[in-house]
């Protein structure tokens, strides 16, 4: 099951891998093309004009060893949905069963999570649904912080290439990865801001719905926030 550990604050971290350098290249292209080369990323062509970057870039992931989850994984879970999609559910790392079936969110929390879809008023299949990390940590552990650099780069680029209207983070771990802060889920749940541009809407992960169900009701709010920012640009 795809999980969100619970609430608590990790360190910070000064090490610098390639996914670092996808990160803060993005505004000089010599420097982002040459983040691109070394993760092996050889053709590239910005935003939707060419939907197989997409699929090159799951190529790339499927074939990635940067760092020893490589060692103990069954599947590497790239992600899934639609490549033009307006909206980006962005959680934590593969768990058990998405280990088993390479398919991100399935299981209870799964479930959980189309259930919330369906409050903003979209099918799975309209959205894209992808992980921090896309390979599981032994025993649902959480992410080490170079674990993260190591694989970021590959979430980073997936955003850029589908360029969504609005992002949607599960938990703290993926909040914090893209913002590069050290926040805790119950301080930023709800509050609207902004990664490279485009909206972004903390939210709790779904199986931490799971242990905390009196939590849900607030999850919901949050997809019925985005239900608002999605016809407000023009659904």
């Amino acid at each position: 099951m795809t999980r969100e550990s619970d609430d608590r604050t990790d360190g910070s971290t000064d090490t610098r891998a390639d996914g670092e350098a996808f990160s803060s290249a993005q505004g000089d292209p010599r420097r982002f093309l040459s983040a691109l080369l070394k993760m092996g990323i050889r053709q590239y062509v910005s935003g939707r004009q060419e939907e197989g970057n997409l699929h090159r870039l799951r190529a790339r992931t499927a074939a990635c060893t940067g760092c020893e989850l490589c060692r103990t994984r069954r599947s590497v879970v790239f992600g899934e949905g639609s490549e033009k999609a307006r909206l980006v559910f962005v959680g934590e790392a593969p768990g058990e069963e998405e280990d088993l079936q390479g398919r991100p969110f399935v299981g209870r929390a799964g479930k959980l999570l189309d259930q919330m879809i369906e409050r903003v008023g979209l099918t799975r299949e309209e959205v894209f649904i992808c992980n921090v990390l896309k390979c599981r940590p032994p025993q649902n552990r959480d992410p080490q912080p170079h674990e993260v650099e190591a694989c970021k780069g590959y979430l980073l680029a997936q955003l850029d290439l589908i360029r969504p209207e609005i992002i949607c983070t599960l938990g703290r771990h993926a909040y914090n990865t893209l913002l590069d802060v050290d926040e805790r889920i119950t301080r930023i749940r709800g509050r609207l801001t902004a990664y490279k541009g485009i909206t972004l809407l903390p939210t709790y992960h779904p199986s931490f719905l799971l242990r905390n169900q009196e939590a849900i009701k607030d999850a919901y709010s949050d997809m019925e926030k985005l239900k608002g920012l999605l016809k407000r640009e023009g659904v």
